[in-house]
């Protein structure tokens, strides 16, 4: 399989409960690196990189959320992989 990315915008119920933390641990679990952050409007945005399979699962994954979470929304826009990441980091 080749590696791919994609940018995601998380909308609903996002920030202060733990959902960035959440893409964290799902994208390190699935192997894929990149970074999330909370964004001003209260949706969460992310970049993820890795195999495209990987990928569509931690999509799935972000859809649900932590269990404080409530995901209305999951914008994805594919790319090209970069490989400039070296893991997964949560911006402040």
């Amino acid at each position: 399989m080749s590696s791919v990315a994609a940018e995601l915008k998380v909308r609903g119920r996002v920030q202060g409960v733990g959902y960035r933390y959440y893409c964290y641990r799902r994208a390190l679990g699935l192997n894929l690196t990149g970074w999330a952050r909370n964004n001003a409007d209260g949706s969460v945005s992310a970049r993820v990189e890795g195999e495209r399979g990987a990928i569509e699962e931690f999509i799935k994954e972000l859809k649900v959320g932590p269990s404080w979470a409530s995901v209305t929304d999951v914008e994805v826009n594919w790319s090209n992989f970069t490989g400039k990441y070296k893991g997964f980091d949560i911006s402040y």
